[in-house]
């Protein structure tokens, strides 16, 4: 991911050098071409840039990340996570704009603001949200593992979830705008969390077993306060960790792990732009 407006990348290094706290993050841009090498950890976009398209290379990249060294000190990171695009439209011209409280698989859903009616309010927002999320949890489960993966690596409680916040995806503005996207990152953190189980508790959908994912959010303070509104009090979203990016070398990177958490949930990771690849870096 990349934060909006994006500065211009610096010639610093792309690879990661084993045993260190940094990693990369790549996606569909890198489909095609070498992946980076040696890095302690690896974040893959599963997304192609849109919230609602998958991202077709996928399997390897993920096999690329399971390949990470895993050795990420100071910092803790596994050696494999996943970063998601996140948007809400609202219900003017979008075709999947959820109708009823359903998911992509039938499967009726408790929405902690009521019923959707395929209005634009809360509760519609926060089920297209719980769906995107659904939607990227069934292509995850769709893979089949392969070396170096483990065996449950297309399992979605496997990873750490980020959310990719940013003010290049299509939100909402005005007052109600800002609480209908807030109640959209929420269906998203519900889904990967489950913390909103499925009606009559069936936890699982399409063959996805939800629960126990971890989840964090990719933004910037200004962008986050943008879509959100920020504040302290966002419900689920309030002291998720973030991942924060605008560091043009591993040095900036490095001193951004001391900014401000603009979710209450500290800062374990941070980016710079490298050319390349992104680079990333486990905060101590």
């Amino acid at each position: 991911p990349s934060p909006s407006p994006s500065p211009t990348p610096s010639p610093s290094p792309s690879p990661s050098p084993a045993g260190s706290s940094t990693g990369n993050d790549i996606s569909w841009p890198q489909c095609g071409g070498a992946y980076p090498s040696g890095q302690a950890f690896g974040i893959v976009g599963l997304n192609a840039g849109l919230a609602n398209t998958p991202n077709s290379c996928l399997a390897s990249e993920l096999a690329w990340a399971w390949s990470s060294s895993g050795a990420s000190s100071p910092g803790v990171q596994p050696k494999a996570s996943l970063y998601v695009n996140t948007a809400d439209p609202g219900q003017a011209g979008v075709s999947d704009w959820p109708t009823g409280n359903v998911d992509p698989n039938g499967v009726q859903v408790s929405d902690p603001y009521g019923t959707c009616s395929g209005g634009n309010d809360q509760a519609c927002a926060w089920q297209y949200g719980w769906n995107k999320a659904i939607q990227d949890m069934m292509w995850l489960a769709a893979l089949s593992p392969v070396s170096p993966e483990p065996t449950d690596a297309n399992v979605p409680s496997t990873y750490t979830w980020w959310l990719d916040v940013e003010t290049g995806n299509t939100w909402e503005t005005g007052s109600q705008g800002l609480a209908n996207n807030v109640a959209d990152l929420q269906g998203m953190v519900a889904a990967f969390a489950d913390e909103a189980p499925y009606a009559g508790a069936n936890e699982t959908s399409g063959g996805v077993t939800l629960g126990g994912a971890r989840v964090g959010i990719y933004s910037t303070a200004s962008q986050w306060g943008q879509i959100t509104g920020g504040g302290a009090s966002l419900g689920s979203l309030s002291g998720l960790p973030d991942w924060i990016p605008g560091a043009r070398t591993l040095s900036g990177a490095k001193s951004n792990c001391s900014l401000a958490s603009f979710t209450g949930g500290g800062v374990p990771l941070t980016q710079w732009f490298g050319r390349p690849y992104d680079g990333d870096y486990a905060c101590p």
